[in-house]
């Protein structure tokens, strides 16, 4: 079974810029998402990789009924400790492996993670605005963060929730910190893409102005953009197979009779892409198992293959896009094209509209972390931590919030 334990670092280090919401890629950008097999064993690197989410930190210690632990930085009524800090610079290499998937040296790798370090305060710090401002805005997120967790669970061939739960309880994680931190990673999303994605456009003429100017950029071997609807039959009985077929059979009749591919694979597919419409990528030949190049090479743009049985389960692929070999055509790299101008507009919007919710804010940092976070040069005086009520214990919340007082004032 994966870890969880390094599935729940991950997010913590993960910079806000890469976390935004971008329009679904049609091609050329390819997701970290397994790519279809068939006999062959699934390789490490095409294993399905569960959302990156972080557990909140236990406290430093508890005794009497007393909680200590180090307060580092207050953001309105919400604080950050040194533990959820120290959580983050932890993760700062994983992410940045993950980022470089293998293909960085050990220079870059190491350049890689101390930027991740020097930034981790501030991204908590504007990790904590973002989920509140989410909460201000009456964000709910409660939908999506059970087909998360059923992602996760189905990622590491667990039965059920319940196992889940105590797959995560068992490596020291807490079961309601490990979702709210799901939940707090949606908020944000949903808050960068409604107040900042959203008053992005890129007009059609911008993208071809990008493709005149950059046409050795869409010169590559021949390749197809893939799209998938998977009905899993791991971990099922015999006699459940032919229903299971069934299912398949019906999901590409729907879309042969006109529903639209990714609507289905959202609603029908088993797979990690369903959220996003059942897109895998794009492939070159020699990236995928014979049997499936040799099909979908063979396949036209937009043609779809019959339902495929794999080791998996039933499988029905969709060719969204077929490159040919040399220099590719503007309306076949349109959509890669205002995908990366829409990237390269969100940075500076996001960063000026973090900006603005810091200077909206009652935020104070720690002076020892004053540097790492960028900003900030208020005193927290610390005091040992008081938890509030056992009422919250007993309803799994945990110790929340500290009592301690502050040399600042709210600005006006």
């Amino acid at each position: 079974m994966r870890n969880l334990a390094l599935v729940a670092g991950l997010f913590a280090a993960l910079p806000l810029a890469a976390q935004q919401p971008a329009p679904a890629p049609t091609d050329g950008q390819q997701p970290k998402l397994e790519a279809p097999t068939m006999a062959a064993p699934e390789p490490e690197a095409a294993k399905p990789k569960p959302a990156p989410v972080a557990a909140k930190p236990k406290p430093a210690s508890e005794a009497g009924g007393r909680v200590v632990e180090e307060i580092i930085a207050r953001v309105n009524n919400d604080i950050i400790t040194k533990s959820e800090y120290d959580k983050a610079l932890a993760a700062a290499v994983d992410g940045a492996k993950d980022e470089c998937e293998n293909k960085c040296t050990p220079q870059q790798l190491e350049a890689a993670t101390e930027d991740r370090r020097k930034s981790a305060l501030r991204d908590l710090i504007d990790q904590s605005l973002l989920v509140q401002r989410g909460k201000d805005m009456g964000i709910s997120v409660e939908t999506e963060v059970i087909k998360q967790l059923d992602q996760i669970r189905i990622a590491n061939k667990l039965p059920d929730m319940e196992a889940l739960e105590k797959a995560v309880t068992s490596q020291g994680l807490n079961w309601e910190d490990f979702k709210n931190n799901i939940r707090s990673h949606l908020i944000t999303q949903k808050v960068i893409g409604q107040e900042v994605g959203s008053h992005i456009t890129i007009a059609e003429s911008d993208a071809r102005k990008f493709y005149e100017a950059h046409k050795g950029e869409f010169i590559g071997p021949e390749s197809v953009a893939l799209r998938e609807i998977v009905v899993s039959t791991e971990g099922k009985k015999e006699a459940e197979l032919p229903d299971l077929k069934k299912k398949a059979e019906t999901a590409l009749k729907r879309v042969n009779d006109g529903e639209e591919f990714g609507e289905i694979a959202k609603r029908m597919s088993d797979g990690s892409t369903k959220d996003q419409g059942g897109y895998l990528g794009t492939y070159k030949r020699g990236e995928l198992a014979k049997p499936i190049e040799d099909k979908v090479f063979s396949m036209k743009r937009n043609q779809l293959a019959e339902v495929m049985e794999t080791k998996q389960g039933y499988l029905i692929l969709q060719v969204l896009e077929h490159y040919d070999e040399g220099q590719q055509a503007f309306e076949k790299v349109k959509d890669k094209i205002m995908n990366q101008l829409y990237e390269e507009r969100m940075q500076p919007a996001l960063k000026d509209y973090l900006k603005t919710l810091r200077e909206q804010s009652y935020v104070v940092i720690k002076p020892a972390y004053v540097d790492v976070a960028g900003g900030g040069n208020s005193e927290i005086q610390e005091v040992s931590a008081t938890p509030e009520q056992t009422k919250e214990k007993k309803e799994g919340k945990g110790p929340r919030k500290w009592y301690f007082p502050l040399k600042h004032s709210k600005p006006s």
